[in-house]
């Protein structure tokens, strides 16, 4: 079974959020990390793993990110605070 990860990054100073899907977290991460992809992590040096999630279906790991990117900051900042109110960077294995 394939595993997808809707996942929740900010930057050093956690003012900047950004929500992202995949189909490897590890991967996807070192990208962000390396600053691999021009854009809007790449921009705002947004990095640090806080979030995840996993889904088994595609469909349903898309209408999650899409439904996390229209919530206010407020909503979001909870969401992160239910599983990792520290704000811990998260390790993948």
């Amino acid at each position: 079974m394939n595993k997808y990860y809707v996942y929740i990054l900010c930057n050093e100073k956690k003012t900047v959020l950004y929500v992202g899907v995949t189909n490897n977290l590890s991967r996807r991460l070192e990208e962000h990390k390396s600053y691999a992809v021009d854009g809007f992590t790449k921009k705002y040096r947004v990095h640090i793993l806080i979030y995840a999630e996993s889904f088994g279906d595609i469909k349903a790991a898309i209408a999650r990110e899409k439904q996390i990117k229209h919530w206010s900051r407020a909503k979001k900042v909870f969401l992160i605070n239910t599983l990792n109110p520290e704000w811990e960077e998260l390790t993948v294995f």
